[in-house]
């Protein structure tokens, strides 16, 4: 699920390497959800991400809120869904929805992931406050460069410890509130 905003323009070539990395992964069904304020379901043409995170400019607001609930009604096993949230967490759309959504999820079983934007030079930028609420869900929340990312799916895969996980790699975790 990748935040195609306006403030997420200098991450989208994160997001494109991850969303690379995951469809490579046939061991794995993954779906492509992009959004703005609007959601587009990128998974019928999820041959390239590259190409597709390139192609799909929607640019405007943000609606994580939104995004979350079309992403939660693909779920069919939550016990067996890990679900990756590539934002800056700036929500434009209503925060409390947000973290209501998010939370259900996590309720249901579904793993879910926050990877944080960073910027051009791979610093981190985003939201602290929604991204210690998000923590304080149970959440994982952190910025992962994507020379990591298939390590940090491999860790989610076998059900790992995720914040363990970054510690031991010195990456930031946000911290619940």
């Amino acid at each position: 699920c990748v935040d195609q905003s306006g403030s997420m323009i200098t991450s989208t070539v994160y997001a494109a390497v991850f969303g690379a990395v995951l469809a490579s992964m046939r061991s794995v069904s993954t779906k492509m959800v992009a959004f703005d304020t609007a959601v587009a379901d990128l998974t019928d043409e999820l041959v390239d991400p590259v190409d597709l995170l390139f192609g799909v400019h929607l640019g405007g607001g943000t609606d994580i809120g939104r995004a979350l609930a079309y992403c939660g009604g693909l779920v069919e096993r939550p016990a067996k869904t890990i679900m990756v949230l590539i934002t800056d967490l700036y929500e434009g759309g209503d925060p409390a929805l947000m973290l209501r959504r998010a939370a259900s999820l996590v309720r249901s079983g579904v793993r879910l992931i926050c990877l944080l934007a960073l910027n051009d030079r791979g610093a981190p930028f985003y939201d602290h406050h929604n991204a210690s609420r998000f923590a304080a869900l149970g959440i994982p929340t952190f910025a992962c460069t994507p020379d990591l990312f298939p390590e940090l799916m491999a860790a989610a895969i076998q059900g790992e410890d995720l914040e363990l996980w970054a510690a031991r790699r010195d990456i930031t975790v946000a911290r619940g509130e």
